[in-house]
């Protein structure tokens, strides 16, 4: 703890650290023409990288937690979501399938359990 001079006969005694550790742990995998499971009990960002029809399913989580999933297609790709992906207007984001393209869906675990989970999605598309 750091004390102005004015204050120092305050602070008498061992001194304390105090550390703040802070980051965001990151999950990379690859996809070809199969389902492609986040563990959202380990990352906050998802880095999938994919060609062929692929789908992007989820497992854990914690209502409250928020989550990035950055897409990049090595390939001709098409990305399909499961079905607890939830996006406005109620229909998932037509993403690029050129080869290079980079799309962003960012979301918000609502719920979580024996009642279905629910991620409240959106997107951003074809950063290439």
């Amino acid at each position: 703890i750091v004390a102005d001079a004015l204050y120092q006969d305050e602070y008498t005694g061992a001194g304390a650290t105090i550390t703040i550790a802070a980051g965001i742990s990151t999950n990379a995998q690859t996809g070809s023409t199969q389902t492609v499971t986040l563990d959202l009990s380990s990352a906050e960002d998802h880095k999938v990288t994919i060609t062929g029809i692929t789908t992007i399913d989820c497992a854990g989580g914690t209502e409250g937690d928020s989550h990035l999933v950055r897409i990049v297609n090595s390939g001709i790709a098409t990305v399909g979501f499961s079905t607890y992906f939830l996006f406005p207007s109620g229909s998932p984001p037509s993403l690029p399938t050129a080869a290079g393209s980079i799309s962003v869906i960012s979301f918000s675990v609502h719920r979580v359990g024996a009642a279905g989970t629910q991620l409240l999605a959106t997107s951003a598309q074809n950063f290439s």
